[in-house]
């Protein structure tokens, strides 16, 4: 299992930051991401605990369920399927307030299950990848977010 985590400080307040973080549909700003679906609202918000969201992205298509929603300071999720097939334990954001806006922290442990040669690929083809969408998705919310604080 690989862990991979990207970081950002995003200039804007912490609740605006994990608002647009947490509705994917913000996502599809992100030119990696090319549809994000609320499938089921969750139990207390729309992105709550007990949602579903169904991601298309251009390095696969995701279900992914809410575990863990703390507004504005986390929101877990595990990635229940996947194609390409993967195996998921955990999806982490975390939210702080810092000087000059809000610092994201977005941990995710995957990995790709082939035999013998699943460590490789999700270190050498996975792990880029997935720090690449993420790193783009969080640069896209500090652009969308600039100048409303």
């Amino acid at each position: 299992m690989e862990t991979m985590t990207v970081e950002r400080v995003i200039a804007a307040p912490v609740q605006e930051v994990f608002s647009w973080l947490t509705t994917t549909t913000n996502y599809t700003r992100s030119p990696l991401v090319l549809r994000c679906r609320l499938t089921r609202r969750g139990a207390e918000a729309p992105y709550g605990v007990g949602a579903i969201r169904d991601h298309l992205w251009l390095i696969g298509a995701f279900r992914e369920r809410i575990t863990l929603y703390d507004p504005p300071y986390a929101t877990e999720y595990v990635v229940d399927r996947s194609l390409p097939p993967s195996r998921h334990e955990l999806g982490r954001m975390t939210f702080t307030e810092v000087d000059g806006g809000t610092h994201v922290r977005w941990t995710t442990r995957a990995e790709i299950p082939v035999p013998l040669i699943g460590a490789f690929l999700t270190r050498r083809l996975a792990r880029p990848v997935i720090t690449r969408t993420f790193r783009n998705i969080l640069a896209s919310a500090d652009s969308a977010l600039a100048g409303q604080g």
